[in-house]
């Protein structure tokens, strides 16, 4: 048996992880010899695997053998070691693909104590370990000139768990399976059902009796009494007709927004239904999560390319370009940043270069010509104009609304009940980033997401008409901004978790806790966002079918 070390870093910091044999001076072995190769997820979550000179035999128990000694604890070493005892340096092992933690040591009386017997407990079933647990003891004396004699034991115990579900111990079901957890599903449908009852019977019955009004113009413009038909005197949304499909500004940007928003939205979809039975497997969410982003691109270049062309654009490669470098060009700027931090303070969580290049290869190699393929089909296939209305030539002057009628206020209140039907699974989301617990209720996040789509569409419809109703066309960005604000609000989650909920400290815990809480808010602003502009966009151009000007 090969037992490997990992990382070592403060508890209450997850992402300041550090080599294990680099940062502590316990007794490395004669020839560091990293374990099998990493796949892109776990490079990019920070494994360092590297032999240790611990290679207990299967079955085969030791009462206590030596693994470490220091002649001499020299001043340096000391320092060290009551470094990481001070701030609480915890150590990750694995045997057998099965993880196992143990702390380096406590403070008793503002004095540093270093554990020196590591006892290790094998649970076994056939030929296979089931069970790996660590626990450390022998507190010593951290000081220099002191001699630390560091030993292991190992034993084995029999057992009835089958192989195929030994990750089930890590999972803490009484946390992820708390009452809390069910009730905040169930508040979440309530507001579900609230909103499309709102939109179905509200909104529906408002807008059948506006339709019914126009029918009725139609049919005495038809018979020849004119009397009562003026389309220039119609009120409320069927006023603006022939601005409403105009198309918006900076239409390069937003086609290319809308596209990532959508490929974004179908690529989540994707991970979280394949994470389902697979997440105990180290990194394959992480893995899973850039390749089916590289091969969604397509579905990116398609609707950009559509969005693009639909709206009278001409400079269509110039979208392509944005469309495919928007987000990847975004994360590449913070994981730099991040990176020159990590690389700074000889952190793990630094992305290394390798890792760097296949990421770019897979750009340059998949995302890229998918983005471009797409964009060629949805400019040529789906980048005619369908507007059920003709376009006027001049715009209509756009009347001045009531303060909570215009466009900042929508977009503002907009994010609030997304962000309200998904706030309490950010908890355990964030949870399990940063506090050292497995996330494996993707099963409760499935539904979580789902309920967020058709909120955020509620929402962006009932926007949509408010705006429209007083006489203001500009709903494009308006409903693309309206989704995109709950990214904002879970920003401010993130922040307030945090400074209540977390013990972090330090520059780089900090730099990487918000840079990744930006690049996750952004990500979730750009789906809500093309969900919200998706909604809205199919409900204005069903309302607007009744209208038949020539």
């Amino acid at each position: 048996m090969v037992i490997y070390v990992n990382t070592v870093g403060p508890y209450n910091n997850p992402q300041e992880t550090y080599e294990f044999y680099k940062k502590l001076p316990f007794c490395p072995p004669s020839k560091l010899v990293q374990g099998r190769m990493e796949g892109l997820g776990e490079a990019l979550s920070g494994y360092e695997l590297i032999q240790s000179n611990l290679k207990p035999v299967f079955m085969a128990p030791v009462v206590e053998e030596q693994f470490c000694q220091h002649e001499v604890l020299s001043s340096e070493d000391a320092k060290r070691f009551a470094k990481a005892v001070k701030e609480q340096y915890f150590f990750e092992l694995f045997v057998d693909d099965l993880p196992i933690w143990g702390h380096v040591g406590e403070m008793v009386e503002d004095k540093a104590y270093v554990y020196t017997h590591w006892a290790f407990s094998f649970h076994y079933n056939d030929n296979n370990i089931v069970e790996a647990k660590l626990a450390t003891s022998k507190p010593h004396l951290v000081k220099t000139g002191e001699r630390l004699r560091f030993t292991y034991s190992v034993s084995w115990t029999s057992s009835y768990t089958n192989y195929q579900h030994r990750f089930d111990v890590y999972l803490d079901n009484q946390f992820f399976g708390h009452q809390i957890h069910w009730f905040s599903i169930f508040n979440s449908l309530m507001m579900v059902v609230f909103l499309v009852g709102l939109v179905a019977v509200i909104l529906m019955r408002i807008l059948q009796k506006d339709c019914a009004s126009f029918a009725e113009n139609e049919d005495d413009e038809e018979s020849g009494d004119l009397g009562n038909f003026d389309v220039g005197s119609e009120t409320g949304w069927k006023f603006i007709h022939g601005d409403v499909f105009r198309a918006p500004p900076h239409l390069t940007v937003f086609s290319a927004l809308v596209g990532t928003g959508i490929q974004l939205a179908i690529s989540v979809l994707l991970v979280i239904s394949l994470a389902i039975g697979f997440f105990h497997q180290r990194g394959s969410v992480v893995t899973a999560s850039i390749v089916i982003y590289a091969l969604t691109s397509l579905i990116a270049g398609y609707i950009s390319g559509s969005t693009y062309s639909k709206n009278g654009g001409k400079k269509w490669l110039r979208t392509m370009v944005v469309t495919t470098s928007l987000l990847p060009g975004a994360a590449t700027i913070l994981c730099t940043f991040l990176n020159i931090i990590g690389w700074s303070y000889g952190s793990t969580s630094a992305i290394p270069f390798m890792t760097f290049l296949v990421i770019l290869v897979l750009w340059l190699v998949i995302a890229m010509p998918l983005t471009f393929a797409g964009t060629v089909v949805g400019r040529n296939w789906a980048g005619l104009p369908n507007f059920p209305c003709r376009i006027s030539p001049v715009p209509s002057a756009i009347p001045e609304k009531k303060w909570y009628f215009k466009r900042p206020y929508l977009v503002i209140l907009g994010g609030v009940m997304p962000f309200g039907s998904i706030f309490m699974e950010m908890f355990f989301v964030f949870t399990a980033l940063w506090q050292h617990k497995y996330y494996h209720v993707f099963g409760f996040l499935f539904i979580v997401y789902i309920i967020l789509i058709v909120v955020s569409s509620c929402v962006a419809i009932v926007s949509t008409y408010i705006l429209l109703n007083g006489h203001d066309y500009r709903w494009h960005w308006m409903s693309f901004l309206n989704g995109c604000s709950t990214g904002f609000y879970a920003f401010l989650y993130a922040t307030y978790y945090f400074l209540i909920k977390t013990k972090m400290t330090g520059f780089l815990q900090f730099a990487f806790y918000f840079g990744h809480s930006a690049l996750y808010c952004l990500c979730l602003g750009l789906i809500c966002g093309a969900i919200s502009f998706t909604a809205s966009q199919y409900f204005v151009h069903t309302i607007y079918r009744f209208i038949k000007v020539d």
